[in-house]
């Protein structure tokens, strides 16, 4: 509501763009959010976090007293922040990915697995807070995570070994990663329920089903 009332008409952006000149390089307006912008939670935040000094010293102008109660209050920045530092991850994984230019494939359940243990730290952060907006923080992470997994499964089926074979294939990772998840569940690598065991035999499997297929 405040962004739209500043950028409401050229009277009131410029004085609000007033504020900041002669104090930071580039004086700006907040972000209006559209159903294009990309990343658009997080960089509307960001940009109204970068704001809220030049903000207060608008309301000091007269004319707009009334208006002060539309400003975000100290516990409102609060949540802000906490929001921002729970986002910023994602936005870290999705422009590292978009923007190499070589081969990202092998790093796909890497990035998959990051993002899991990103959200699952949080969700156990928040699980004991009985802070109203906390509890309401931890429900949002618990859906983003529910969509997530929506998301992975749908990826696995068809292209699960394809993944996995690249993974397994890149030089850092090799089988670490089933590894990883067999002591997660505490199961030994040797038992032929393991990850590990299950990717090491399914792998020449699936190669001799597809050398069948091709000739």
């Amino acid at each position: 509501m405040l962004a739209v009332f500043i950028t409401l008409t050229p009277g009131h952006g410029n004085e609000f763009i007033d504020c900041p000149k002669g104090k930071v390089c580039n004086a700006v307006h907040p972000i209006m959010d559209v159903k294009t912008w990309w990343n658009s939670t997080l960089e509307l935040l960001e940009r109204a976090y970068r704001l809220w000094e030049f903000t207060c010293e608008w309301f000091q102008n007269p004319k707009y007293t009334d208006y002060r109660p539309l400003f975000t209050t100290q516990d409102e920045w609060t949540i802000v922040k906490y929001v921002m530092e729970v986002l910023r991850p994602f936005r870290y994984w999705t422009l590292w990915m978009s923007k190499r230019h070589t081969a990202t494939l092998h790093h796909v359940i890497t990035v998959y697995n990051d993002m899991f243990d990103h959200m699952d730290g949080v969700m156990q952060a928040l699980a004991c807070m009985k802070t109203p907006w906390k509890e309401d923080m931890f429900f949002a992470v618990k859906l983003a995570r529910q969509k997530l997994s929506k998301y992975h499964a749908e990826v696995t089926p068809t292209t699960g070994m394809l993944l996995i074979s690249a993974h397994i294939l890149d030089s850092f990772w090799k089988l670490r990663s089933f590894r990883l998840w067999d002591m997660g569940m505490d199961i030994n690598p040797e038992d032929e329920t393991s990850y590990t065991t299950q990717y090491q035999d399914a792998f020449p499997k699936y190669m001799e089903n597809e050398y069948c297929a091709k000739h």
